[in-house]
């Protein structure tokens, strides 16, 4: 199975793991499998607190008594916490991990632990872009194994990758896989390594009845079981400055253009487009943190819409941002499929197109650093007097009107704090 195509489908499968209490050593304190009417008692709380907003969400590093990471130094046992897992011990840092895709993924690269990586769903679908611009950072996926099987989980792989911990949400497994259930689960924890994650892309999944988190708060759990908190803080100080920055810089509301958010997996041809709201969730915080006015906000209910030619014409956006231009098509093929649209008379017709106001956008999988990137590449398309004119990807290597600083990043990822 793509696992894009779980993107429009919603919470259709009939049933799905339901997973929670705690993890200890390794054990696993199981919950029910059951349906989206169950309680989301389980596991609410989190390692660490961190002063936050829906729109510029900025970071902290001050732990709560409700969920403190109990960490020692190197021998002694220490735990964090995150629902719907509970409480995960760890004897000493994870060297090796696995995760799903970029999320969690980037996470573990921006504490430094790219080495230690050896599993995903789809390598070959990681783009390096955004890390090829960081300077002295060097990211390959190479050797990566694919946990996908015939588009499933494969349990197989994860007795042969032997990974210390499995960043994933247990229940979203459950929610790709049919032929996943609670003993499966609880067998890979047991018998491999335990499970820390938190499906945090989007909100609103009747399945996920337990605690959402923020990026940095979910990184900062992260950052915690592999004993990386000098790094998660380096992080979040420079995430805050990127928001300071975008805070001072940023248009008046009414100066903002309406932005179109399309998927680039659209039926161009045909003229079936899958259009968004900008959401709650991680799979949009950069368009929140930049007061993205959303041109399909009003018209759609739901986390998405299925527009054709004409319903895209009637709202008709002042740009038209298509969501996974980076991660999912080359520049060629984005290009083949612009030039569909310019070709159809009703497409034709868009201010967007008549503009050259057509983006490549982000992925809706994003860590800290490729959120960095996103975010960047995302203020320059949407206001190129107040950041700077967007030119392609070749644009997240000039130096003028730079969010971050790429040496920073760099420097926080090989460990020169």
């Amino acid at each position: 199975m793509n696992p894009e195509s779980t993107e429009h489908e919603g919470s259709t499968r009939r049933e799905y793991v339901k997973y929670g209490g705690a993890v200890v050593g390794g054990g696993l304190l199981a919950g029910c499998t059951g349906s989206s009417g169950s309680s989301g008692a389980n596991g609410t709380t989190n390692s660490s607190s961190r002063n936050g907003t829906t729109g510029n969400e900025t970071t902290s590093s001050t732990s709560s008594e409700g969920g403190n990471t109990t960490a020692g130094s190197t021998g002694n046992s220490y735990s964090v916490t995150m629902a719907p897992m509970g409480t995960v011990e760890f004897d000493e840092p994870p060297e090796s991990w696995v995760s799903y895709l970029s999320t969690y993924g980037d996470m573990g690269i921006a504490l430094g632990k790219a080495d230690g990586l050896r599993g995903l769903w789809d390598p070959g679908g990681m783009t390096t872009v955004f890390y090829d611009a960081l300077p002295d950072v060097d990211v390959s996926f190479e050797n990566v194994s694919p946990i996908s099987g015939g588009g499933e989980f494969d349990k197989e792989i994860f007795y042969e990758l032997d990974a210390d911990v499995h960043l994933l949400d247990p229940n979203w497994i459950g929610v790709l896989a049919d032929d996943w259930g609670e003993d499966d689960i609880e067998e890979i924890a047991t018998g491999v390594g335990p499970f820390l994650g938190n499906y945090i892309r989007r909100r609103g999944d009747d399945w996920h009845d337990y605690q959402y988190y923020s990026l940095y708060e979910a990184f900062e759990i992260v950052a915690d079981a592999f004993d990386e908190r000098e790094r998660y803080e380096a992080f979040a100080s420079i995430h805050n400055d990127m928001l300071a920055t975008i805070e001072e810089t940023l248009p008046p509301s009414t100066d903002r253009p309406t932005v179109g958010l399309v998927s680039v997996n659209s039926d161009f041809e045909n003229g079936v487009f899958y259009v968004y709201p900008v959401q709650e969730g991680n799979n949009h915080k950069q368009y929140r943190d930049l007061g993205m006015r959303g041109a399909f906000d009003d018209h759609i209910e739901g986390g998405y819409g299925e527009f054709d030619y004409e319903q895209l014409l009637e709202v008709d956006p002042d740009a038209i941002v298509f969501q996974y231009g980076f991660s999912h098509v080359s520049a060629a093929e984005f290009d083949s499929r612009l030039e569909t649209m310019r070709e159809n008379p009703v497409g034709s017709q868009l201010s967007a197109v008549q503009n050259d106001r057509l983006y490549r956008g982000g992925s809706s999988y994003q860590g800290p650093v490729v959120n960095f990137f996103q975010t960047e590449a995302a203020a320059r398309q949407f206001y190129p007097d107040a950041f700077g004119e967007w030119d392609g990807m070749a644009t997240l290597h000039k130096e003028s009107l730079r969010l971050f600083e790429r040496q920073r990043v760099a420097d926080v990822i090989n460990g020169n704090l």
